[in-house]
Parts: structure tokens; sequence; C-alpha cells
């Protein structure tokens, strides 16, 4: 997966189409993400003894293929090369062929 935590990405499909946002956790053998602000889900919890039932807001789950990495420079969703040298894999921005950290 060339996506990590961390990153900015920007949702290229599904109804949060154009959001961006912080990659908060990477689930790499099901290849999704949880991104800040998107795919938002609402879940009921149940009163217990001494807690009130609430609703909660959370991220969801969303497929990797969905996203696509803010280029730091241009600021705009670009493809990542993978670029060995001396046995150190960096990641390249397409667009501007920036090293991205």
């Amino acid at each position: 997966m060339k996506i990590k935590k961390n990153d900015t990405v920007q949702v290229i499909a599904g109804k949060d189409k154009g959001k961006v946002g912080t990659i908060l956790r990477v689930f790499p053998r099901e290849d999704r993400v949880v991104v800040d602000g998107v795919a938002i889900a609402t879940r009921h919890t149940r009163g217990t003894e001494g807690k009130v039932g609430r609703i909660v807001k959370r991220p969801a789950k969303i497929h990797v293929s969905n996203v696509m990495l803010v280029d730091p420079d241009t600021k705009k969703p670009t493809r990542i090369r993978i670029q060995k040298k001396d046995g150190v894999r960096t990641r390249i921005s397409v667009k501007s062929g920036a090293v991205i950290a």
C-alpha cells in the first residue's frame, strides 16, 4: 500500500467525493483506510449503569482505491511512484516529482 498514516488525501469517488482529510488509520489486509471527516457513520450506544446512552459519530473505513494522495507542492491529487535507491524506498509524486515524506 502506497498510502500511510498522517498522509493528506482527497476522496475521488463516493458520496464524499472532493473532500480532503488526513489518514487516521490504515488497514493493509483489507485495503481500507480511515480518513478524518470522511464517511461519517452514526452509532447509537446503549446506556449502562452510570452512563447515559448517546449517539456517536465517527469516520468509517473506505477503500484505498477511492482516495488519492495530495501533492505537497501543487496541492492537487497525484499518483505515487516508488523509487529504490541504494536499497531505500522513497515515494515520489508523479505530477511534480517531489519526494513525499
